[in-house]
């Protein structure tokens, strides 16, 4: 209920506010009249619809339409914006911001892509041209975000994502046949013709997310690292962990099937947070002194206090800062900690006085994947890494509303998806 009434105020102040004027002419892309196609909307609080909506054309020069050919949810922010607990999102938006596909339309700007390319697409959307761009700090791009309610909420600008809030520019999310790409030379990345949809799709996010996390951490040869939640973003950064030389890595999480995946596929210690009380004493056992670095991918949802837990119930904070405590408790001094994890207000209780006095660098922010595109690529051509060990579950386009129920609550061991929009007839 309060999530509810959150999001209607918000939205009407998101309203009341305004928009920014954006490079790419609008958020919003032009549809065609009598056209329509399938998408995954948001209809509420814990509540989405497979709909017909129009079909988006070309909207600005630097314009590609993308025909969808696979998509995924993310079990982290798409599971945020599920359960309402992101404002302001509307009724009716687009969900989604993992695809991949073949380029249908081109605008006449784009000078490096065709129509008939298969591209992965980042999720975060950059122009490619402001200042905070060519300095490679995509997500920092001030030109693609209509919103301003995102400068009045922190006080700074953030580059537009697919299928999230009307705070993130509202644009149209890839959960849907075909998608708008701005800035398309930017946002898109060719997918080398020996790789699958299947290995391909998962570098709009997670793959360069994992990446970011460990970059983040600084993790090198020879270091110990403790992951914070073994969803996909923790079992692809453990994995990136183990190709820079990490000696040894622990994982914490409570999901049966996300240990048993960790343990069996990564080889890594597991720790079962529902069956130990403290988290750092225990990890201070297997590495006397605190692991060298921490990553941060569980969230501001997860508590593991009653006072935490009480706080978010009745709204005192809006995020949970119990994980990132149990961080700076588990490293040793001067150690870091990469927060990768989505947080997105206040919380009480930060533990900056670990940070003082135990000389720690914590860093956090979303990841830029356009910086880690050819490195992700790199990768899955050589064989180093492999997503499809985080793949529990291949789902039909009309069943993913289902499926977001499952990964919200942690149902049927369902970790990551790959999904395929249904054939057109």
């Amino acid at each position: 209920m309060m999530n509810t009434i959150s999001n209607k105020i918000t939205n009407v102040l998101s309203d009341r506010l305004g928009k920014h004027p954006v490079a790419e002419g609008s958020t919003q892309p032009y549809v065609h009249s009598d056209e329509l196609m399938s998408a995954v909307t948001w209809q509420g609080p814990k509540s989405v619809a497979v709909e017909k909506v129009p079909k988006p054309t070309i909207t600005h020069e630097n314009d590609v339409i993308v025909k969808i050919t696979a998509c995924s949810i993310c079990s982290g922010s798409d599971s945020h914006i599920f359960s309402g607990e992101i404002n302001p999102t509307k009724k009716g938006s687009i969900m989604g911001h993992e695809g991949c596909g073949v380029i249908v339309e081109r605008g006449p700007a784009v000078k490096n892509l065709y129509v008939g390319d298969r591209v992965v697409i980042a999720f975060d959307i950059a122009c490619g041209q402001c200042p905070y761009c060519k300095r490679q700090e995509f997500v920092a791009c001030d030109a693609t975000n209509d919103s301003k309610l995102m400068d009045k909420m922190y006080g700074a600008h953030h580059c537009a994502i697919f299928g999230y809030s009307d705070m993130m520019g509202n644009v149209p999310g890839t959960q849907a046949e075909y998608v708008r790409v701005p800035f398309a030379d930017v946002n898109c990345y060719k997918i080398p013709a020996n790789l699958p949809d299947r290995k391909a799709l998962y570098a709009s996010d997670v793959l360069c997310t994992s990446l970011h996390a460990v970059d983040m951490a600084e993790i090198n040869k020879n270091d110990t690292l403790a992951i914070w939640g073994l969803g996909p973003i923790g079992l692809l950064a453990a994995r990136w962990a183990q190709i820079r030389g990490a000696r040894s890595i622990i994982g914490i999480d409570s999901v049966p099937e996300r240990l048993e995946l960790a343990a069996s596929k990564l080889k890594i210690h597991v720790i079962d947070r529902s069956k130990v009380k403290d988290i750092p004493a225990k990890i201070m056992e297997i590495v006397p002194g605190g692991v060298d670095a921490a990553i941060e991918a569980s969230g501001f949802r997860f508590t593991s206090s009653f006072r935490h837990t009480v706080e978010r119930a009745i709204g005192m904070e809006t995020d949970s800062c119990d994980m990132i405590t149990e961080c700076c408790q588990a490293v040793r001094k001067y150690g870091r900690i990469s927060v990768i994890a989505d947080y997105i207000g206040f919380a009480d209780r930060f533990p900056i006085g670990h940070i003082m006095m135990k000389h720690l660098t914590l860093r956090s922010g979303q990841c830029p994947c356009q910086c880690y595109f050819k490195q992700v690529f790199d990768a899955l051509e050589s064989g180093k890494i492999d997503p499809d060990f985080i793949v529990t579950d291949v789902v039909k386009f009309n069943d993913l509303p289902k499926a977001y129920e499952k990964l919200f609550y942690k149902k049927d061991g369902m970790v990551k998806i790959y999904c395929e929009p249904e054939k057109e007839d």
